[in-house]
């Protein structure tokens, strides 16, 4: 018999995008991850733009990588959730990829997947997104999608 020190903690993965549904979403992860005394793994994909729709870099990362500029996207929405006092445990991770497949990775030894009802694609107003959809649809562990004050 293994000792509860022994024991590997529950993962819970939240997918964030910098969206106002991703840090609903991310919020959702840190609250259940206190209830459930799980680690969260707030993931955050990011991919080659196509030569069509280069995006203009935060203030202040002009000259940084694709992936410099995802790692302090995820760093700001993790410090916006968390805010000050006791950290929890989270973990983040940021991974060059297809949204849907690096979650779907990421969940594989996970409790629980969560994820915002949509992020910065799709159209304003549908109540489920093309990424939340699709995970809800193949995850293979549970799947919260949270959707936004402003949707409720």
């Amino acid at each position: 018999m293994t000792s509860t020190a022994d024991q590997v903690p529950d993962i819970v993965v939240v997918g964030v995008d910098g969206s106002p549904h991703g840090a609903e979403a991310l919020r959702a992860a840190l609250r259940q991850a206190e209830l459930t005394d799980s680690l969260v793994h707030a993931v955050l994909a990011w991919e080659w733009p196509s030569i069509f729709s280069v995006p203009e870099p935060a203030p202040g990362l002009e000259g940084k990588s694709f992936e410099e500029q995802a790692e302090h996207r995820l760093a700001e929405a993790v410090a916006e959730a968390v805010g000050p006092g006791p950290q929890p445990r989270i973990r983040r991770r940021v991974v060059q990829g297809s949204p849907t497949q690096v979650l779907l990775d990421a969940a594989q030894d996970a409790r629980l997947l969560v994820v915002g009802s949509r992020g910065y694609g799709g159209f304003k107003g549908i109540m489920l997104g093309s990424v939340s959809q699709h995970l809800a649809q193949y995850a293979p562990c549970s799947v919260l999608i949270v959707r936004s004050a402003a949707d409720r």
